[in-house]
């Protein structure tokens, strides 16, 4: 594990992932002298006509489980262009309450009036689920309606032979989905060690509701977990369940966490890459951050995304994450910018509220999410079973570093140690 980091040759795309450099890029000395141009567009949008609503139509996804051979990164691309232009091949409509556990041998479609690029999203999403032919899960689409009226893609995993003796929900970073296949390949292995695993796009991500890479609150997220948390219990009563969180998912868990009935309903989380620290390049930041984030909240500042941090030094990994059209790989939003470093300045005064049972592993070389911090959740946190793992020469996204097997078999060796 403490293998010296290799140095990959620079790929032509974005390398970032999670709470990464593109927030304290976002919130540079460069982008605080957009500031006056951004003022000024903002009173321009008050000066322009007002558009009217978006025309909502009925976005596509086929129920099949049949796909033919060819590329399936051109297929997903074509899948999300028709259905942004209005090409539909079937309905995709969604109920006003939780949509039943739909699989690839259950015949049904799920279907709602959507908006025609969460729609696109979507139909990927579900698509992806029913193509999967793994004889060892069972692999299965839901959509979770959240108190807002949100409707989250969500999904699970379930061992065919082995015996279920616990639970595992997972959390994606920002801008990733859950669904992505590092996710996939660590939820088969939890259920070849006995762990049903269930997963969450949160709003803004993946086949969820929401404009792509853009969170008006954590809390929101914050929220659909507690509830996600409490559907999956009463589904599976008698387990223990855990959570897994990544970067900015997990800080999710974390602050989920705080709440003491989440806690006394959970046996442990385990934490990759915490957003717990992350410090805007200047102190100034701090109080035109919220102001940005008012006036504009989905602007998209260039120079949040010109310099990628490298995330991990598998380039296969990385040209597999980034060529994935549900990764959202723009310049990060403004609001989305504002919440993560509202969150990680809660986590950082309330960790000694954290009494629950943990796991947090981090790379020392990780650039994205601070390490220090990591070990300041370590030392802080009131829980009486936590291990940290800092490990030498690793990047930011564990599970898509050469040492992945490596990691996912101390994750589980916790899980199994705590059932």
């Amino acid at each position: 594990m403490a293998s010296k980091a290799a140095t990959p040759s620079s790929p032509s795309f974005i390398l970032t992932s999670g709470a990464s450099g593109r927030i304290t890029a976002l919130f540079s000395v460069q982008a605080l002298k957009s500031l006056l141009m951004l003022i000024n567009a903002f009173f321009l949008l008050l000066l322009a006509p007002f558009r009217g609503r978006r025309r909502m139509v009925v976005a596509a996804a086929r129920g099949s489980s049949s796909s033919s051979s060819g590329d399936q990164k051109f297929k997903d691309d074509r899948l999300l262009q028709e259905t942004s232009s209005g090409v539909h091949r079937t309905k995709l409509r969604v109920p006003a309450t939780i949509v039943p556990w739909k699989s690839a041998g259950g015949g049904g479609r799920v279907t709602a009036v959507v908006d025609p690029e969460v729609g696109g999203r979507r139909a990927i999403a579900i698509k992806r689920v029913l193509q999967d032919d793994d004889t060892n899960t069972v692999r299965e689409f839901s959509l979770f309606v959240t108190a807002r009226s949100d409707n989250l893609f969500t999904q699970s995993w379930t061992p065919v032979s082995a015996k279920i003796r616990g639970l595992v929900v997972l959390m994606h970073g920002l801008n990733e989905h859950r669904f992505v296949g590092r996710y996939n390949d660590f939820a088969k292995e939890l259920n070849a060690n006995g762990f049903k695993v269930y997963g969450m796009d949160w709003i803004g991500h993946g086949g969820s509701d929401g404009l792509h890479g853009y969170v008006h609150s954590l809390d929101y997220a914050v929220d659909d977990l507690k509830s996600f948390l409490d559907k999956i219990l009463t589904e599976n009563p008698g387990f223990p369940c855990f959570c897994f969180g990544h970067s900015t998912g997990a800080a999710i868990v974390l602050k989920a966490m705080m709440d003491p009935k989440v806690e006394a309903s959970v046996s442990g989380v385990v934490l990759t890459s915490p957003a717990v620290g992350i410090q805007p390049s200047h102190p100034l930041v701090v109080i035109l951050a919220p102001v940005l984030s008012f006036l504009l909240p989905t602007f998209q500042l260039n120079s949040g995304n010109k310099k990628g941090m490298p995330v991990s030094r598998d380039p296969d990994a990385l040209v597999a994450k980034y060529s994935d059209p549900l990764v959202y790989t723009g310049s990060v939003r403004v609001r989305t910018g504002y919440e993560i470093l509202r969150t990680t300045a809660y986590l950082q005064q309330n960790l000694k509220r954290l009494r629950v049972p943990f796991l947090v592993l981090h790379g020392a070389a990780d650039t994205v999410t601070d390490p220090d911090a990591s070990r300041k959740l370590y030392e802080e946190a009131s829980s009486a079973d936590k291990t940290i793992k800092l490990l030498e020469g690793l990047l930011h996204d564990l599970l898509i570093e050469p040492e992945r097997e490596e990691i996912m078999k101390d994750i589980i060796d916790w899980f199994n140690c705590r059932v």
